[in-house]
C-alpha cells in the first residue's frame, strides 16, 4: 500500500488538531484493482444468472455433472456434488444447497428421499442419504453436445459448458434471487405452460403478459408488476377461510413464508395485541392446513384482514430483473426475457436443423459413393496395385464416371472409408435395399430442409409440444385477485384501555384511576377538543399532556365523514357566540387547531359529537342584561350547513348566554348511504365499485343465501368477508318471501318451499340437513317461475308459478312435494311482474304539516300520503335551510 502527502500544510493542520501525526492515506493498489476483480467474479461467476440458459454458474455445473454421470439411474446427491467440485471452486456445502433448490423447484431434477418442504421450511437429508437424476424434461431441453460451446475449467483439466444450450425459458419457469456487490436480482417464478403459451404467442407476432406464479400458491395481486422491472411490486397473501365461527383456516402460503415463519408472525401479533386468538394448530402434511381458533365474541372477519395486516399472510415482494448478457449484468423485464429467450430457442432449433441436415447429407454421399463402389465393382481395380497411393488413385478413376450426381467432390477420406468396407459386406450387398436406405434419406433432408424454410412454424410446433408432453399438472396454483387495501386501524385489535384526566389534561393507557374512554390500540390516534377552543390529535401513549379542561375525546377516525361535531362557542371574553357544524377528516398530528373565530379567552358553551350525523335541538337562555325582551329561545342544529373545521359559524346571539339546555334528541341528517358489492374482491364498499345493493340506513341489513341451503342477515359492515359458495346478496326485505325448491336426500323427492327470515340475528339452513341434499334454485323475487325439466322425454317440462304452488310457512317447514316424477333439472325462469298491493287512503287536513328531509337529500317519494278528494298525492314542501346570512337575521 503507497501512501501519498501531495498537501503538507494540510496534513500537518490535520494533525496539529488531533493531537498526532496522523496522516491522509489514498487507497491504491490491491484496494483498487483486488476489489473491483472481486466485484466482477461475484456479480458474473456467483449471484447473477445468464440470460441465454438462466442458469447461474453453480447451477449450470451441477446439471452438467448430472449428464456426465446420467446412466438412467439414481446417483447419490453426495457423489453429484464431489463431481461438481471438478468444476465448481468452491465447498461441498454450497453446491448441496444449490441443487436442493433446484430439485424443490420440482422441473430439472427427479428426487428420490427427503428433499425438504418448501410449506414448512424443513431441510433436506444430508447429500449421502438422498439420491438424484436428470428429469425427462431437463434432458429433453438442456442438453445438446454439438450445439454446446465449451471452456475449460477453473483448474484447466476439464471442459464445461460456458451457456447449456436451453430450449426453453428457464430463468422464468424457475426464477432467481441473488445478492452481488452493489446490485442485487430478484426475478419471480412463473407458470410453464403460460410461458409456453407467452412465447408461442411472441414467435405469432403477437402480444402478451407474463405475471407470477408460485408452488406455494396463495393469492396474489400483480396490478403493479411493471413486467418485473425495477419499481414494481407483487403483494401475495395467504389463502385463509371460515371454517366455522371461531375457526379460520389457512390452506396455502404466500410466496417466500413457510408454515412455521408464519405461524411466529401470528402469535407475534398476538403478543403485541394486534390480533386475539385463542389456539393455533399445524396440520401441514402434503397441504397447508394452520388451523387458527379464536376466543368467543371475536369476529371471524375482522381476523381475517387482521392476519393480512398484521402478519406474514401478506407479503410485499418487489421484484428486480438482472442478468448476465454478454458478459455484462443488465436491468430487463420478464417480457425481454421470454423474448430474448424464445430467440434464442429458434436458434438453437435451427443449429440442430443444420447439423441434423449436415449429417444426413454426409450419410448420402458415403451410401451412393458405397453403392458405386460396390455395383460398379471398382475394389477389383485394387488388386493389381502394390502401393497405398496406387489404391487411392485407382478408386478414384473408378469413381469418376459415375459421381456426377453427387453434392460435392469425393474426397481422400472418403475413398479411405470405402476401402474400410469388408469383404462379407459388399458379398451380402443388396442393390435394392440401398437404394430404398438413400430414398429414405432424401426424404429426412426433404423434412428437415422444410423446417428451416418454416423455422417459426417448427418452433411453434416444438413448444406445442414440450405443452403437451410435461405441461399436465403444472397447472396454475396462484390465483390472481384485486386486493383491496386494509385499513391497520380498522382491523387492528383494541385490548388496550385509554384513560383521560380532564381536568389536568392527560391522556394515556397508564392512567388507570382516571375515567375510561375506550378500548385501543396502540397504532391508534386519539381527537381531543378542549373548552379552549382547541382542538389536537395525538397518537395512543401511555401518558401524554394535551392540554387542561378536555370536553370530549375519542378514538379518531381517518377520512370520516359521517362523525359531526356540533359547536357552539363564544369569542373572546365578552364578543358574541357563534354556532356551527363540522366534520374532521384529516389534520398533522400534534398540533393544535383553533375552532373559534382566533381570539383569546374564547369558551365552547355546548359541545356535541355525532357518530351519523345527528342534530339535536338546544335552548338557549340569555342573561338578563340591558333592554333584552327574549332571553330563551330555541336552536335547532339541523338547519345548518355541514361545513369544514375552520368555518367561523354563524351568530347566535350577540349578548351573554346563561346557559345552553338540551330540548331533543337528535335525528341523522346525513343521506342514507349507498353500498356497493365489489365481485372481484368479493367486498363491500362505498367507492362505487361493483354492483350497487342499495341505500342503507342504521337498522337495514344485507341478505345472503349460500349453496348449502343457509340463510342469515347482517349488517353491512365494510370488514365483511364473504365464502365463495354465496348465491344470492342483497339487500334485505323483511316483508319479502324467499322461494326454493331443494332435493331432500333423505326421501328422494323435490319440494318446494315459500319462508320469511322471522330471526335476523340467527344463520338458519332451510333445507333437510341429509349429506345429500342439496339446493336447486332460491329466489327472493314476490313471483318466481320455475320450469321442471323430467328424466322421461315423454313427460314435457312443466312450469311452476311458486306463489300460486305453495303459501308462505315458517323457515323449518318441510314443504310441498313437487313431483313424484323424477327430474332432471331445475331452471328458474323470469318472475312474473309484481302488483303491489292497494294503499288505503286516508283523509288529511289543511292545517297538517309533515316534516320532511330537505329536498336533496330526498332521491324517491312513494305517494304514502293521499288526499280523499283529489285522490293525489301530498308532497308537504320540506323546510328551507338557512344560510349564513339568514340565521345571522333569526338570532
Amino acid at each position: 500500500m503507497q501512501v501519498e502527502d501531495n498537501n503538507e500544510e494540510f496534513n500537518e493542520e490535520l494533525a496539529s488538531d488531533f493531537g498526532s501525526q496522523e496522516t491522509i492515506t489514498k487507497v491504491t493498489g490491491m484496494y483498487k484493482d483486488w476489489f473491483l476483480d472481486y466485484a466482477s467474479y461475484v456479480i458474473l461467476e456467483r449471484a447473477v444468472p445468464g440470460i441465454k440458459d438462466g442458469f447461474k454458474p453453480v447451477q449450470r455445473r451441477i446439471l452438467h455433472s448430472m449428464k456426465d454421470l446420467d446412466d438412467g439411474r439414481y446417483n447419490k446427491v453426495a457423489n453429484i456434488v464431489g463431481h461438481t467440485m471438478q468444476y465448481h471452486p468452491h465447498g461441498d456445502a454450497s453446491i448441496a444447497d444449490a441443487m436442493v433448490q433446484i430439485g424443490q423447484k420440482e422441473l430439472l431434477i427427479d428426487m428420490q428421499g427427503n428433499w425438504g418442504n418448501i410449506l414448512t421450511g424443513d431441510r433436506a437429508a444430508a447429500s449421502r442419504y438422498i439420491e438424484a437424476r436428470l428429469s425427462k424434461f431437463a434432458l429433453d431441453v438442456v442438453f445438446n453436445p454439438k450445439t454446446t460451446e465449451w471452456q475449460t475449467s477453473y483448474d484447466g483439466r476439464k471442459k464445461e459448458p460456458i451457456d447449456l444450450p436451453v430450449k426453453f425459458p428457464m430463468l422464468l419457469a424457475q426464477g432467481a434471487e441473488g445478492i452481488a456487490v452493489g446490485l442485487s436480482t430478484k426475478i419471480l417464478p412463473h407458470n410453464f405452460n403460460e410461458l409456453i403459451d407467452a412465447a408461442i404467442k411472441h414467435l405469432k407476432g403477437r402480444s402478451f403478459t407474463l405475471v407470477p406464479d408460485f408452488l406455494t400458491g396463495g393469492i396474489a395481486d400483480v396490478s403493479n408488476y411493471n413486467d418485473g422491472k425495477r419499481g414494481g411490486k407483487v403483494r401475495v397473501r395467504a389463502k385463509i377461510s371460515q371454517q366455522d365461527k371461531k375457526t379460520l383456516v389457512i390452506t396455502e402460503i404466500p410466496f417466500g413464508t413457510t408454515t412455521s415463519s408464519l405461524i411466529e408472525s401470528i402469535l407475534k401479533a398476538n403478543e403485541k395485541g394486534k390480533i386475539k386468538i385463542k389456539q393455533i394448530e399445524d396440520n401441514t402434511a402434503a397441504n397447508v392446513e394452520i388451523l387458527v381458533h379464536l376466543p368467543s365474541g371475536i369476529s371471524p372477519d375482522k381476523t381475517i384482514d387482521a392476519l393480512y395486516a398484521f402478519t406474514n399472510c401478506e407479503n410485499s415482494i418487489s421484484p428486480l430483473g438482472c442478468v448476465i448478457d454478454d458478459n455484462k449484468p443488465v436491468f430487463i423485464g420478464v417480457s425481454e426475457i421470454l423474448k430474448t429467450s424464445t430467440q434464442h430457442t429458434v436458434e438453437l432449433l435451427k443449429l440442430e436443423l443444420e447439423i441434423q441436415l449436415n449429417e444426413l447429407e454426409e450419410q448420402w454421399h458415403f451410401a451412393s459413393l458405397e453403392r458405386i463402389f460396390i455395383e460398379n465393382r471398382i475394389y477389383r481395380d485394387i488388386e493389381e496395385q502394390e502401393t497405398w497411393q496406387g489404391v487411392i488413385k485407382a478408386i478414384d478413376e473408378g469413381l469418376k464416371p459415375h459421381i456426377k450426381h453427387l453434392k460435392r467432390t469425393v474426397t481422400e477420406e472418403d475413398i479411405v472409408r470405402l476401402t474400410e468396407i469388408r469383404i462379407k459386406k459388399i458379398s451380402k450387398f443388396d442393390i435394392d435395399k440401398a437404394k430404398q436406405f438413400i430414398e429414405s434419406l432424401e426424404d429426412k433432408i426433404a423434412v428437415v430442409k422444410n423446417h428451416l424454410d418454416n423455422l417459426i412454424e417448427y418452433a411453434v410446433d416444438y413448444f406445442k409440444n414440450l405443452k403437451v408432453k410435461y405441461g399436465k399438472g403444472k397447472e396454475r396454483k396462484t390465483e390472481l385477485r384485486l386486493f383491496d387495501d386494509i385499513v391497520a386501524t380498522k382491523v387492528v385489535m383494541r385490548n388496550t384501555k385509554l384513560y383521560v384526566n380532564r381536568e389536568e389534561g392527560f391522556v394515556g393507557t397508564s392512567l388507570k384511576r382516571d375515567e375510561y374512554v375506550d378500548d385501543c390500540a396502540d397504532i391508534d390516534d386519539v381527537i381531543i377538543f378542549r373548552k379552549d377552543g382547541i382542538m389536537m390529535i395525538t397518537k395512543v401513549d401511555a401518558k401524554t399532556f394535551v392540554g387542561k379542561d378536555i370536553i370530549h375525546i375519542a378514538i379518531f377516525k381517518k377520512n370520516d365523514k359521517r362523525t359531526v361535531y356540533n359547536m357552539i362557542y363564544r369569542d373572546g371574553r365578552s364578543g358574541p357566540s357563534y354556532i356551527k357544524r363540522f366534520n374532521v377528516k384529516g389534520v398533522t398530528r400534534d398540533k393544535e387547531y383553533d375552532l373559534t373565530a382566533g381570539n383569546k379567552v374564547s369558551v365552547v358553551q355546548y359541545f356535541t359529537a355525532n357518530p351519523n350525523g345527528e342534530a339535536e335541538v338546544v335552548t338557549i337562555n340569555l342573561r338578563a342584561v340591558g333592554s333584552v325582551k327574549k332571553l330563551k329561545w330555541d336552536v335547532d342544529f339541523s338547519e345548518l350547513t355541514i361545513k369544514g373545521r375552520g368555518v367561523k359559524g354563524n351568530t347566535v346571539t350577540k349578548y351573554p348566554i346563561r346557559k345552553i339546555e338540551l330540548k331533543s334528541e337528535g335525528v341523522s341528517t346525513l343521506k342514507p348511504r349507498k353500498i356497493w358489492f365489489d365481485e372481484t374482491v368479493q367486498r363491500l364498499n362505498v367507492d362505487d365499485r361493483g354492483e350497487l345493493l342499495g341505500e342503507f340506513k342504521g337498522e337495514d341489513r344485507l341478505l345472503i343465501i349460500n349453496q348449502k341451503g343457509e340463510v342469515k342477515t347482517i349488517k353491512p359492515e365494510l370488514t365483511t368477508h364473504f365464502d365463495s359458495d354465496m348465491i344470492v346478496l342483497e339487500k334485505w326485505v323483511p316483508e319479502k318471501p324467499i322461494s326454493a325448491i331443494y332435493y331432500d336426500g333423505e326421501k328422494e323427492r323435490y319440494y318446494i318451499k315459500r319462508f320469511m327470515v322471522d330471526n335476523p340475528n340467527k344463520e338458519e339452513i332451510f333445507i333437510s340437513e341429509h349429506p345429500k341434499s342439496q339446493l336447486e334454485i332460491v329466489s327472493t323475487d314476490y313471483r318466481p317461475m320455475a320450469e321442471i325439466v323430467f328424466s322421461k322425454r315423454s313427460l314435457e317440462n312443466m312450469e311452476v308459478n311458486m306463489e300460486e304452488f305453495i303459501a308462505v310457512k315458517g323457515i323449518k317447514a318441510q314443504g310441498n312435494q313437487l313431483t313424484t316424477d323424477k327430474i332432471k333439472t331445475v331452471n328458474l325462469l323470469e318472475s312474473l311482474p309484481y302488483e303491489p298491493p292497494v294503499i288505503e287512503e286516508v283523509e288529511v287536513n289543511d292545517e297538517e304539516i309533515i316534516d320532511a328531509l330537505p329536498l336533496e337529500d330526498i332521491e324517491e317519494i312513494k305517494p304514502s300520503i293521499i288526499d280523499k278528494n283529489k285522490k293525489k298525492p301530498v308532497i308537504i314542501p320540506p323546510k328551507k335551510k338557512l344560510n349564513d346570512e339568514d340565521q345571522t337575521k333569526l338570532f
